[in-house]
């Protein structure tokens, strides 16, 4: 068995534990698990609900309910409860500059879209989380439900508020985060009253539209989300993601141990240049950097290889990269697969060199006093570990996408050249055919990356594998819709075909070569692939 295979008894004591949480799940979820206020002085809440105005700022704990005692502690991990229950001052939200222009529509967070006089956008959005709607329904009055709003402790509740100067360092669009409180029954928030009020809030400039364009750096045209970016990546030649600036927004998420970098956790600032539109990187939503996870047993056991990976711990070390890249694979695969290891290693020695010891200290004194006390020395120690060993981690974050490199080509007509160099290289061009002009380019190292794979998506695409040698990599064609060309003169010696063509017989002309493996269908399906991920 292979060193990175599971385990098979591995797999079984896991299956053994899932089948003790569904037994222990028959139990009840507690009703009142949010009922507390986090307000601290039970004076001051009186005051809030009776007498609206004079109080501009208020104490409380944002998570007062997950605090345990040593045995739960032993069992199902401290995380970062010290946090949650530590007293912290915050001001309560004036809405008199804002107003209301839609509830949020995020699963586990109590959201709101503001808007102030000036046009400006803002994201309210609750410190605390609830996982409830996640759950299948039959599950949400079951014990697993109050093992998941336990399992929330995890979170550092105040880390966003660290990694705003950390991001100006480097130069990566961020918003920065304040602190906040909504009284109880505030009538600013109308019909929303009852669900927004009482609670901590982060409130963030909120980068999603033309409104905000102006805080951009350079000369940004918009502002649009994930969505709107692949879909006008694939069905135009003349846009394009620059891989390089997401590149470094990911060796960052690396850095902090931001583990939920998925597709809906970006938008992006769109740019004209000599008629082509880039689309670069703004990060949000930052709630998972400096997770807690494994200290507990049962954690510990839910985070292995062969179980949940993602719940790594944020640490000195960079114990699992993999770990970081779970939830982001669908964006990573379609945003970084032009990115050489030489560019991954320059960009993280960017990134040692501009968030120095002076920025990380800057950046861990935004914790409240309070938090500082019990964390801020630890997470000092963290990132400047971290940030020294960037570089290994990013020849590990490159050795994870290298793995299998991801070409797509557009709805446009495309032409996709695949050469063979030599038994250490190939050599991956992607021209438009309109006016050959080269859309995509990477010499691609053959110890690296076990699979090529080639999507043309529509329209009339030609493929051309060429190149003779002793080893070489498997080059996955996928046609797509369209009369597509594909020609294979290609030679690796050995026994096994390393040209798969996938396309339907009909509208595919393929001149095939010793190397060819003629995997053509009559069913449509084998077009597939997947441009939004949602």
């Amino acid at each position: 068995m292979r060193s990175d295979e599971p385990n098979p008894m591995k797999i079984r004591h896991w299956q053994a534990f899932l089948f003790l949480l569904a037994f222990l799940s028959t139990g009840c979820a507690r009703k009142n698990f949010y009922a507390e206020t986090p307000v601290v002085n039970p004076e001051v809440y009186e005051q809030l609900q009776t007498a609206p105005g004079p109080v501009d700022s208020v104490i409380v704990k944002a998570g007062k309910q997950y605090k345990r005692g040593l045995l739960h502690r032993i069992f199902w991990g401290t995380h970062h409860r010290p946090l949650w229950n530590a007293p912290v001052k915050v001001p309560v939200l004036n809405m008199d500059t804002l107003k209301i222009e839609e509830l949020g529509g995020g699963q586990q967070t109590t959201s709101m879209d503001l808007m102030s006089t000036d046009s400006s956008t803002y994201a309210l959005r609750s410190l605390d989380k609830d996982p409830k709607e996640v759950l299948p329904e039959g599950w949400r009055k079951t014990f697993v439900l109050n093992v998941l709003r336990d399992q929330i402790s995890a979170i550092n509740p105040y880390a966003a508020l660290v990694l705003p100067p950390m991001a100006a360092a480097a130069e990566i669009p961020h918003s920065t985060p304040k602190l906040v409180y909504v009284k109880p029954n505030d009538a600013d928030f109308g019909e929303h009253a009852d669900l927004m009020s009482d609670k901590v809030y982060l409130i963030e400039e909120k980068y999603n539209d033309k409104r905000m364009v102006h805080l951009m750096p350079g000369n940004a045209v918009d502002i649009v989300g994930t969505g709107n970016v692949l879909s006008n990546r694939f069905e135009e030649d003349d846009h394009f993601i620059d891989q390089l600036a997401f590149a470094k927004a990911r060796l960052f998420d690396v850095l902090v141990h931001d583990w939920d970098r998925h597709e809906g956790q970006w938008e992006w600032a769109e740019y004209e240049e000599n008629g082509n539109h880039y689309y670069r990187p703004i990060p949000k939503d930052r709630d998972n950097a400096f997770y807690r996870f494994q200290d507990g047993i049962i954690p510990w056991l839910f985070s292995r290889n062969w179980g949940i990976r993602k719940f790594e711990s944020f640490d000195d070390e960079f114990n699992d990269v993999k770990a970081l890249t779970v939830n982001s694979e669908f964006i990573d695969n379609r945003a970084l697969s032009e990115v050489t290891k030489a560019q991954y290693d320059s960009l993280a020695l960017v990134l040692q060199n501009s968030i120095t010891d002076e920025v990380i200290e800057q950046a861990v004194r935004q914790y409240p006093d309070s938090v500082y006390g019990l964390i801020g020395e630890t997470t000092k120690r963290k990132l400047i570990n971290r940030r020294n060993s960037l570089r290994e981690a990013a020849a590990e974050f490159y050795r994870i996408m290298a793995a299998e490199v991801l070409v797509v080509g557009t709805d446009q007509e495309d032409l996709f050249e695949v050469k063979r160099l030599n038994d250490k290289e190939t050599e991956v061009t992607v021209r438009r055919e309109s006016d050959s002009k080269i859309v995509y380019h990477r010499i691609i190292n053959n110890a690296d990356t076990k699979q090529i794979m080639l999507h043309g998506l529509a329209e009339d695409d030609v493929f051309e594998v060429s190149g003779e040698v002793s080893e070489g990599i498997k080059v996955v064609i996928v046609g797509g819709r369209g009369e597509d060309e594909i020609k294979d003169t290609s030679r690796v010696r050995g026994w096994g075909k390393k040209t798969w063509v996938y396309d339907t017989k009909r509208g595919t002309e393929l001149e095939a070569g010793p190397e060819t493996k003629d995997k053509r269908t009559k069913d449509v399906r084998v077009h597939a692939f997947d441009r939004e991920g949602f």
